[in-house]
């Protein structure tokens, strides 16, 4: 009987690798980590995910004494799989540490994607066009299907030089052509996230796990870039508010404009729509193309360390193949003990580890934006890397921070009115007829109003690193009038990263209404998806219907 093969994880600390553990045992098969420089020579193959930062992964190789390891291992001829800077690092170097040099195993350079013509990061569910010949027994990867991606830096297609030797798949982002994927020999990489692809990128991992993929020679020819058409499609996200009810037990909950409880006559409880993993799993089945869990409990008295919300994501994670969001309790946390002090950074990374993709940071994403403009007005440096934003962008990278917006109409007669704030014309009128507003942000769950205005908020927020606005209006949340377009609109004029809409959404066509009105990167809602009014499919249906590309589920 043959011996079952060998599957390593080459772990270097790069976050949440927990999902890519959980693919590969959703496929029936068991992988172990790689924990010392001899675990290289007993693996048969070895998958190499990273995220956030290419010096900072190639350090943390080094640190770790893997770099010599590992380029052993590939000329050994086993097969190697890496997955986003876990393929980065296999070419030349990148701009993003120009210091720092990569394994060089590719021809090219990485290089920052051009923001000046489109969001970055590039973030969403794009196709990966094959730009060879066919191979049998390749890599599964093509066609019709789509991948989740998210990165600031890539390697531009050009089809010239050795490109044909190891370009395996090609992916347009606006006016730009990326590398998507390589394969030459005994290496297969992907710039996408297979484990967060739904059953496309599961397919895609199956392939390499049970399949023998060396590269034949014959494949020469490649497409030209201007052949790989856009494919990029609008991300359609559920939210689930989870809290404590007042039993202690986890419930999806939703607010009338942030109050979740029942009114006094229901009896006054927690509004509870069901168990979060129960719901999150559905809705992932249903074809979400993301999960966010916004924790709303503050959990005060327990340590971090047993927070039910990880738990939470350790669950979900096992079962959902899509980018899982966790906001709330993302800052400095002290345990009740007092002798235990987790700083933000820390608590990302526990959330990482348990299953998570990315961050929401709600009030400390205002903090720090009042911090980064009082160091503007001193005439300091506005970035001391101190902030929640700075340390988690730094060490995971800028796409695993969301900034939660909750913002709420302040109505005045005049821009002059308002001389310290961004004022724009609104088309809701205020209570004695304004025709303008700014938007005020609040902290603490919307309670506390602070005197920072969104554009100030996410101008700053970019600059300390944030990688996506979630945008809510306090004026829309459960009114199922709409989404609030003119703040929308005035967000994504204002920043460069994705904008995800949230707040209003009551029928299909405030989905696409949002999308042609102010073409926003994601589509959010909740206590629609929650109570079945609106089903995720008939949103995506309705959206194809009027030509917004959307993700099918296979």
């Amino acid at each position: 009987m043959e011996a079952p093969q060998k599957l390593y994880l080459l772990d270097y600390g790069a976050g949440n690798v927990r999902s890519l553990v959980n693919a590969v045992e959703k496929l029936g098969h068991t992988i172990t980590h790689i924990d010392t420089v001899e675990d290289f020579a007993r693996a048969d193959k070895i998958i190499f995910p990273g995220v956030g930062a290419f010096g900072y992964a190639m350090q943390a190789l080094r640190r770790k004494g893997f770099v010599e390891p590992l380029r052993a291992y590939i000329a050994s001829g086993r097969p190697l799989m890496g997955i986003c800077v876990g393929m980065q690092v296999l070419f030349e170097g990148s701009d993003e540490s120009p210091d720092e040099p990569g394994l060089g195993v590719f021809e090219g350079r990485v290089e920052r994607i051009d923001s000046s013509t489109k969001t970055v990061p590039h973030m969403g569910w794009n196709a990966a066009h094959v730009v060879g010949a066919e191979a049998a027994q390749g890599p599964d990867v093509g066609g019709d299907r789509r991948y989740y991606f998210v990165h600031s830096y890539a390697v531009p297609y050009t089809a010239c030089g050795r490109q044909c030797e190891f370009v395996h798949t090609a992916t347009r982002y606006g006016d730009q052509v990326v590398v998507s994927s390589v394969w030459q020999n005994n290496v297969f990489a992907t710039q996408f996230h297979p484990e967060k692809s739904g059953s496309a990128g599961l397919t895609a991992l199956q392939s390499f796990i049970e399949r023998d993929l060396v590269r034949p020679s014959d494949l020469a020819e490649i497409r030209a870039p201007s052949t790989v058409e856009a494919a990029l499609t609008k991300r359609v996200i559920a939210c689930l508010d989870v809290r404590a009810n007042d039993q202690g037990d986890l419930v999806v909950t939703k607010g009338d404009q942030y109050d979740v409880r029942e009114s006094s006559e229901a009896g006054g409880d927690v509004r509870n729509l069901g168990k979060p993993v129960d719901l999150a799993k559905r809705y992932y089945d249903e074809g979400a193309d993301e999960i966010a869990f916004l924790n709303i409990t503050s959990f005060r008295n327990m340590p971090f360390a047993d927070t039910p919300m990880l738990d939470v994501l350790r669950q979900a994670s096992r079962s959902i193949f899509v980018p899982l969001t966790i906001g709330g309790g993302v800052r400095d946390i002290t345990d009740p003990d007092g002798q235990h002090v987790w700083p933000a950074v820390e608590v990302a990374g526990e959330y990482f580890r348990s299953g998570a993709d990315k961050v929401s940071i709600g009030s400390d994403a205002v903090y720090a934006a009042e911090a980064y403009w009082k160091r503007v007005a001193d005439g300091a440096p506005p970035t001391d890397g101190t902030t929640a934003i700075e340390q988690i962008a730094s060490r995971y990278g800028r796409q695993a921070v969301v900034i939660s917006v909750d913002p709420r109409r302040v109505y005045v007669r005049s821009p002059s009115d308002a001389p310290s704030h961004h004022v724009i014309a609104t088309s809701t009128p205020g209570p004695q007829g304004e025709a303008f507003c700014w938007y005020q942000c609040t902290v603490k769950g919307g309670r506390e109003p602070r005197d920072l205005d969104v554009r100030q908020l996410v101008t700053a927020c970019e600059a300390l690193g944030a990688g996506e606005v979630l945008l809510n209006c306090m004026d829309r949340d459960g009114t199922n009038s709409g989404y609030e377009t003119e703040l929308i609109a005035d967000t994504k004029a204002a920043v460069t990263i994705p904008v995800i809409a949230s707040s209003g959404a009551g029928r299909v066509e405030h989905f696409s209404d949002v999308v042609d009105r102010t073409d926003v990167d994601a589509v959010l809602a909740a206590g629609i998806f929650h109570r079945r009014e609106v089903p995720i499919a008939d949103v995506k249906r309705h959206m194809a219907q009027h030509g917004i590309p959307t993700r099918t589920v296979e």
